[in-house]
C-alpha cells in the first residue's frame, strides 16, 4: 500500500518564506515533486525531481523555489523564498512510481501568503 503524507504550510506574510515536507513510502519512485491547486485554476506543476536528481520549475517559481530529494528516506522538500500573495493554495505532494508512471498523490497542504 502506497503513502503519500504532506507536512508544512500554513499562513505568510507576502516576502517570507515556508518549506513543504512529503514523506512516501509502499513503491520505488522514479520522481517526485509538488502541485498546486488555487480556487477556480486547474492544478499545475510547481516543482519536480527525479530519483537521479533532475528538476523540473514551473517558470512562476524559478529562482524563489528549491526543490529537494532523499531518495534513501523517500523524502521530498520544497523550500519556498519571496513568496508571493499569488503563491496561494492548495500543495500536494505527487510521487510517480512504475512504466508507464502511476501517479499518487498527498492529502493536500495550504499555503496562504498574505498580501
Amino acid at each position: 500500500q502506497v503513502h503519500v503524507v504532506e507536512s508544512g504550510g500554513g499562513l505568510v506574510q507576502a516576502g517570507g518564506s515556508l518549506r513543504l515536507s512529503c514523506a512516501a513510502a509502499g513503491r520505488i519512485f522514479v520522481a517526485m515533486g509538488w502541485y498546486r491547486q488555487a480556487p477556480g485554476k486547474q492544478r499545475e506543476l510547481v516543482a519536480a525531481i527525479t530519483s537521479g536528481g533532475r528538476t523540473n520549475y514551473a517558470d512562476s517559481v524559478k529562482g524563489r523555489f528549491t526543490i529537494s530529494r532523499d531518495n534513501a528516506k523517500n523524502t521530498v522538500s520544497l523550500q519556498m523564498n519571496s513568496l508571493k500573495a499569488e503563491d496561494t493554495a492548495v500543495y500536494y505532494c505527487n510521487a510517480k512510481a512504475g512504466w508507464p508512471y502511476n501517479d499518487y498523490w498527498g492529502q493536500g497542504t495550504q499555503v496562504t501568503v498574505s498580501s
